[in-house]
């Protein structure tokens, strides 16, 4: 608690230490100032976490800078449309915390799923391997997806899930219990949508 005040007092507007709660507050207002204190409040403790959790398997795979990225993604996105809440004299670590502990277990996760075993698959540079995809790309991609996946409603997401596993339209109209054509104008527009934040990644 100690180091978080020291933090806390460390950052300002206009010559005033500001509160999590004042920097939440402006942040939804749009002030891009408040966003880049929090940003520069929280990065660090973000980035030491995810390097500690990802460890020496998933390390050499996974940046951690890719997971500060996406965790603040996540966070602004959802501040704006006023999902969080603090009072005043408390901190935001405690919400920032746990969508990095679901950033970085949705890594191990996405990993497994793909049945790589990072315990014995030792990393692969572009040099020695030029045809293989870069697995930080897939893990950026992987982060994305998740990302875009939470702007979704429960219908809309089980739909992507289920294209996603490999189930044709009609299956998946039939187990989600809508029409064809809504499946596909969800995928549809969810594609538009990942290609349109991907040229943003990489512009």
């Amino acid at each position: 608690m100690e180091n978080q005040q020291a933090l806390v007092g460390s950052d300002t507007i206009a010559g005033q230490s500001v509160t999590d709660h004042s920097l939440l507050r402006r942040l939804q207002y749009g002030n891009t100032e408040a966003a880049t204190l929090l940003y520069f409040r929280y990065a660090e403790q973000i980035r030491s976490l995810a390097a500690a959790r990802l460890g020496h398997d998933l390390g050499p795979r996974v940046d951690a800078d890719d997971i500060v990225q996406s965790v603040f993604r996540t966070f602004f996105r959802r501040a704006a449309l006023g999902q969080f809440e603090v009072p005043d004299g408390e901190f935001l670590w405690g919400l920032i915390l746990v969508i990095a502990l679901n950033k970085i277990r949705s890594q191990a996760a996405y990993h497994r799923a793909a049945k790589r075993d990072v315990r014995r698959t030792p990393a692969m540079s572009a040099e020695t391997e030029p045809d293989r995809r870069d697995p930080n790309a897939l893990a950026t991609l992987q982060m994305v997806l998740e990302d875009l996946m939470t702007e979704l409603t429960p219908p809309q997401r089980s739909v992507i899930e289920l294209r996603i596993e490999g189930h044709e339209v009609n299956e998946i109209a039939s187990r989600v219990g809508c029409s064809r054509r809504s499946v596909e104008r969800t995928l549809q527009k969810f594609r538009n949508r990942l290609t349109a934040v991907l040229e943003d990644e990489s512009g």
